[in-house]
């Protein structure tokens, strides 16, 4: 695997408070979960991106994984698609809720 997902938020956040469930954030979902190569990056973080939109969370944690998303190679027009597809399947209002954070990370416009 080219690149290795390191992860500390769920320690920053709640290390003191939850320890457990910072510790099943940082090292099982992403030290674990996320470095599996059975999948590339990119496509795990589409997935991720639809799955989060399709339960209808549009907060920081879809914006951080759009944007992880884009690092990982997804392009504008590929985000685009993704989210006008799952918007037939998972609700036309979450569609529009996320394309509006999908605008902030990649811009108006920006392929």
């Amino acid at each position: 695997m080219a690149e290795k997902i390191v992860q500390t938020a769920g320690r920053d956040a709640l290390g003191e408070f939850a320890p457990e469930f910072a510790h099943y954030n940082d090292d099982v979902l992403f030290g674990e979960n996320w470095n599996n190569e059975d999948l590339d990056l990119k496509t795990r973080s589409l997935i991720t991106v639809v799955a989060l939109m399709a339960q209808g969370i549009t907060d920081n944690s879809l914006k951080f994984h759009i944007q992880n998303a884009k690092s990982h190679g997804v392009t504008q027009k590929e985000m685009a698609a993704a989210i006008t597809h799952v918007a037939f399947y998972a609700g036309w209002p979450k569609g529009w809720a996320v394309f509006n954070l999908a605008k902030e990370v990649y811009g108006e416009g920006v392929k």
